[in-house]
């Protein structure tokens, strides 16, 4: 005789049971699953054939250029995915492998170090040498998680750049300049493209490897460890042994990162290789995803490509202005809600700022510096003092300081907030605060304005999707 259907099935936990069905049933999950079923070498070649005919689309040597730093950021970014997506290692100074293989290049191929190697010698070589380093590394740290593990990779961060500005052998500050270009099989890569392809070439491999070593019993085991170190441990799992092939595949592949960054520019310097950069791969992880070699490397792309865009003010407002409206109307339930607080916000600046044209007009007799289309709209809505010197005596430059802070507190404050109506509505005056402060800080220092756009963007995917774009979500019993 068959149980009932609603009786409980013995070790199935029913709460976990319903929400994977739950998610199964959404778009998201039927994509997932499709995916799941797609055969590993059509995976392979969706992800390859449009970096493939990126070159065909492009027509100056700018943007090949952009097309090689973003390959080598992709690497970068699959190789700190195995430490922090498969084995939930924090692992702080993962950049300085990136800047030993470029280093490391500099000592075998320049006019510096009197070697001219061949790469399918160096990079292997290369490769090998910064995965020690990382297994190295990982040894005194074997045993911490967490806080402490962070304290001490950043820690040897720190020390390596201390190095590499000071020691006599890199050239301290000023880098090395001399060196030669990549060479393989005899034969030198000159032109641009041709680095794209060679790190094309690298990237197709390292992320097969990845895809094997993720599906195999060492994949399954970091995982594991991810989840939970303990259980793992008391599973007969040799948790030290992991963590330190963790950090050594890791390093690896940041070296041969490295090793095809530092022919690729024709030099190498410390301002390569400091905490900025740090933060962009990590950025790129928890953006795609962490864990996902797919969300990992769109995440990568993604990255790159706002940070390029940012670099032109002309660019840049459509960037912002467009990332504000695709959020809301991706995060924001129900669908009308999104429409409905864009809309709230246009008329709330229209009435802000015809009240202060009245009161004080020093408030909006100024000018946006965007040139863009969209920066002229906005300046007739957009609170912009005129001259060196607002109201109350205070330079403008200090009011706009003081209406960033004051963005930042109401965007942390905003996310304190659980009931969706009343956050809607906070929003309103947020968002317009948000346009005054681009208009007015932000646009005029595009340096600066790349990496808050950023963080703003992650800070906005953690509070609604923590997993990232393509990552798994994860369901947790506390």
């Amino acid at each position: 005789m068959s149980e009932p259907s609603d009786s409980p099935r013995i070790g199935v936990d029913e709460w976990v049971a319903s929400a994977e069905g739950r998610r199964e049933r959404s778009l998201a999950g039927r994509a997932e699953a499709l995916y799941e079923r797609t055969p590993a070498a059509v995976k392979l070649l969706a992800l390859v054939v449009p970096f493939a005919v990126f070159p065909q689309l492009v027509d100056s040597d700018y943007l090949m250029q952009v097309g090689v730093d973003t390959l080598v950021f992709v690497l970068l970014a699959l190789g700190l995915n195995v430490a922090v997506g498969w084995v939930g290692l924090l692992d702080l100074g993962f950049v300085a492998f990136f800047g030993l293989g470029a280093y490391l290049y500099a000592a075998v191929a320049s006019e510096y170090a009197g070697r001219s190697w061949d790469g399918m010698l160096a990079i292997p070589a290369i490769a090998i040498s910064v995965a020690v380093a990382g297994f190295l590394v990982g040894l005194p740290s074997r045993r911490l998680v967490g806080d402490y593990l962070a304290i001490v990779t950043l820690f040897f961060l720190q020390l390596w750049l201390v190095v590499l500005i000071n020691a006599s052998f890199t050239r301290g500050p000023n880098g090395i300049s001399d060196l030669y270009p990549l060479q393989l099989l005899g034969r030198e890569v000159v032109s641009l493209e041709g680095y794209y392809y060679v790190a094309l070439a690298f990237f197709v491999v390292i992320v097969s490897f990845l895809f094997l070593l993720n599906r195999s019993r060492t994949g399954r085991a970091w995982r594991a460890l991810r989840e939970d170190e303990l259980a793992a441990e008391l599973m007969t799992m040799p948790v030290n042994r992991l963590k330190l092939m963790a950090f050594a595949v890791g390093a690896g592949i940041a070296g041969v990162a490295g090793a095809l960054y530092a022919p690729s520019q024709g030099a190498v310097f410390p301002a390569n290789f400091d905490i900025l950069v740090l933060i962009t791969v990590y950025a790129m992880v928890v953006l795609g995803g962490a864990g996902s070699l797919l969300g990992v490397t769109v995440g990568a792309v993604l990255i790159m490509a706002v940070l390029e865009t940012l670099r032109d003010p002309s660019d840049a407002s459509w960037v912002f202005y467009g990332v504000v409206a695709i959020g809301l109307v991706a995060l924001m339930r129900p669908r009308w809600l999104a429409p409905a607080v864009l809309a709230a916000t246009v008329v709330f600046g229209m009435g802000v700022h015809e009240l202060a044209e009245r009161a004080r007009p020093s408030l909006v007799e100024g000018t946006t510096v965007g040139t863009a289309r969209i920066d002229e709209l906005v300046d007739s809505w957009v609170l912009v003092p005129e001259g060196a010197v607002g109201p109350d005596g205070l330079p403008a430059g200090a009011l706009a300081r003081l209406a960033y802070l004051g963005l930042v507190a109401s965007v942390l404050a905003l996310t304190l907030v659980r009931d969706r109506w009343l956050r809607a509505g906070l929003m309103v005056p947020v968002l317009y605060l948000a346009a005054c402060v681009w208009e007015n800080v932000l646009l005029a220092q595009p340096a600066v304005a790349r990496f808050v756009l950023i963080g703003a963007l992650l800070v906005a995917l953690m509070a609604f999707r923590p997993q990232g774009l393509l990552g798994r979500r994860r369901v947790e019993i506390v």
